[in-house]
Order: structure tokens, then sequence, then C-alpha cells
């Protein structure tokens, strides 16, 4: 097949989303089929067209930004002209350009497969309510329009105001998740360089953004360490140019700063994976969160979760029982799951195999690759 690939950022820009989407082009690409990815050139010294990993990757100039969104004047050219050799586009969103992806699809009778990693959700005040509206506007006239839509757990696409209405034609694909096994050797090298050796670790991950929940972790923590006083907390991340969170949980990380040892970006895939080894749990206490790639990663690793029990955010713990839940914006009940996992760690490990079983990126890649293929049949039209 000739599958255009549509989403703002891929690689080497780094969120959970742009990990998604490589992964399953690279996998795509390795099992013989022809992809190119039309994204954005949000670092202006990229290069314009190069390939990548068997992956071709057109990238179109950006002349402003929206929030997380960019401005790209060239894109409907691009996308008119890519459309034309394509048999399928597939697009990873949140995406401004949404529907005109599948309004190309309509006019060269291409099926368009809508792949959803969560519903819009800004910060409070009116300009980003006036984007999430906008934006989730969008994206629901390119659901209409949309052959498919994939999303990762049908938890949260039942879950999901946006998504409920296009249930009909909803296919649930688990994340393809790829991270090497921890070194052991380098994890206990570097617990010893932060002086952490003996110590309880509990680490969280992700951009510090508001949706991410860091704040209950942080009014979390007073709590965990009046009963693990040696307890240890480190975060794999950065705070995003388009949200001041981080500005705003100052007051909450003060107190503990002692207690919180930030790693910064870890782009590495051994590098992060020795984070996860490190860590004795790995926390996400989210107000929303459609299916985080770190849990994958986490459990992948061998580190159980505390998570907090919301659509989508829930489906690692439910299906593979490694970790627990613990109630959404709760801190003092987060803190309680916390040092539960903490203090009996092994109680809540499973068996590697059984885990790999279960999220495995090469059946999620030939998920998508039948989705496709039957997608892409004369006898498949569009809807």
């Amino acid at each position: 097949m000739r599958i255009l690939m549509v989403l703002t950022y891929y690689h080497p820009h780094w969120t959970g989303l742009t990990a998604y989407a490589k992964r399953l082009a690279e996998g795509l690409a390795r099992r013989g089929h022809a992809v190119t990815v039309l994204t954005s050139r949000h670092i202006p010294t990229l290069p314009r067209e190069e390939e990548i990993a068997g992956v071709r990757v057109v990238r179109l100039p950006v002349h402003g930004r929206l929030s997380r969104g960019v401005l790209m004047p060239s894109f409907p050219a691009a996308l008119w002209r890519l459309a034309r050799g394509a048999d399928l586009i597939q697009m990873h969103t949140p995406l401004l350009e949404a529907p005109l992806v599948t309004f190309v699809g309509r006019r060269w009778t291409i099926p368009t497969v809508f792949t959803h990693h969560g519903d819009l959700v800004m910060p409070g005040g009116a300009l980003n309510r006036l984007i999430e509206t906008s934006v989730t506007s969008l994206m629901t006239q390119a659901l209409r329009a949309a052959t498919r839509v994939t999303v990762h757990s049908c938890d949260y696409a039942e879950s999901s105001r946006f998504l409920r209405p296009f249930l009909h034609k909803l296919d649930c694909i688990y994340p393809p998740a790829e991270i090497p096994a921890p070194e052991k050797a380098s994890v206990a090298r570097w617990r010893r360089e932060l002086g952490l050796e003996g110590r309880p670790v509990a680490g969280f991950a992700g951009r510090w953004v508001e949706e991410k929940g860091f704040d209950y972790l942080l009014r979390a923590i007073p709590h965990v360490l009046a009963e693990l006083p040696r307890a240890h907390f480190v975060y794999a991340g950065e705070e995003p140019s388009y949200e001041r969170f981080g500005q705003r949980c100052r007051p909450l990380l003060e107190p503990v700063r002692k207690h919180v040892t930030m790693l910064g970006l870890l782009t590495d895939p051994q590098r992060l994976a020795d984070f996860y080894g490190m860590c004795d749990a790995f926390v996400l206490p989210s107000r929303t969160d459609c299916f985080p790639s770190t849990q994958i990663e986490a459990i992948l690793c061998g580190t159980p979760l505390v998570s907090a029990n919301i659509p989508g955010a829930r489906e690692v713990v439910r299906v593979t029982g490694m970790g627990l839940h613990v109630p959404p914006g709760d801190p003092e009940g987060l803190a309680r799951g916390i040092v539960r996992v903490l203090a009996d760690r092994d109680a809540f490990v499973q068996p590697p195999e059984g885990v790999r079983s279960i999220f495995d990126a090469a059946r999620s890649t030939a998920d998508y690759e039948a989705l496709f293929t039957r997608l892409s049949t004369p006898a498949a039209g569009t809807a």
C-alpha cells in the first residue's frame, strides 16, 4: 500500500503521539508498504524532505503558531499533491487541518483513517476555551467525513462525548509501544549518583501541563513522606512553551523540592528505560489522558503503576493487574496508593512475558495493516 500519514509534529519532536506515529510508520515500512509522512518543519534547520528508517518525511514551513498547533500555508497544496498518489490517508489528531484532510480524501476517493490521541483539553482562560471549542468543532467535521476512526482503548471512546457519536465506525488498537530492557548496572549507578540507594523511588513523566495532574502529585508528596520519610520522586520531562502550568505549580514544588529530582527530557531509549528501571512505582495522576505511552513503557520495564482511575488511563492496570487505581483529583488518595505500591512493590509486578503479550508493537502494526488493507481494497469504498 501507499500510505500518507499526516500529523503536526514528527521526529525529532518528542511526545507520546509522535513516538506512536513514528513506530507505526516504520513498522509499516518494514512490512513493505510505501509510507510518506506530511508534517511541519517545526525546527527551521530540519531538512524539507528526507528518508528516516524507510519512511519518506515531507516537512512544510511554519509561519506561525496557535497554542499547540502550527500554521502551514503550503499545507493544502502539498496535501493535494501527495494524496493523489496514496491508497490510504491516516491523520493523527488533534490536527487543525483535519477537515481538509478528509475533504481531499473524499475528493480523490481515498479512505481516510482518523487516529485519535485524546480529546483536546486546554487550560482555563477565554482564549484557550475559544481554541478548544474551535479545534474540537473542526475535528468533529473530520470525524463525520472519515472512513474509520481508531483510538487506543474502547474504554476511552465510550466515555468521550467527542467520540461517542461515532462508535459505529470505531476500531480500538493498542499503541505500538517499544522500549529496551533496563540495564541493571546503569540503573544501580544512576541511583548511586543521585543518592537514592536503598530508598523507595516514585517516578513521573510527560509534559508538565495541567491535564497531567502533577499539582495533585505535589500535594500528595507530604502525605507520602509522613508514611515513608525516605521516599524520593524523580521526574522526566519538561515544561512546554505553549502552557505555563509549571509556573503555577512553583508554590507547591518549593516545600518538597529536596524530595524531587528533575531529570529533564529523556529521549534516548536506553536512558528512558533505565529511568523506569530506577523507579519502584510510576505515578499517573492525570486529570484526563487518552492512553499515556509512559504507562506502557513503565510496565514493560517491570515498574508497577499508580494510576488515576479515569477513562483510557485506567486501561493498562485493568488488563495487566500491574499496579492499582486511585481516585482522580484526590491527593490524599493518590498518596495512599503510592505508599501501598512503594511498600510492597513485588505484589504488583507481573511476569514480563504476559505484559509483552498484551502490549506488543508488532501486533499493533499488524492490526493497523489489516485495517488499512481492508479499507484500501476497491470493494471497501469510503464512508
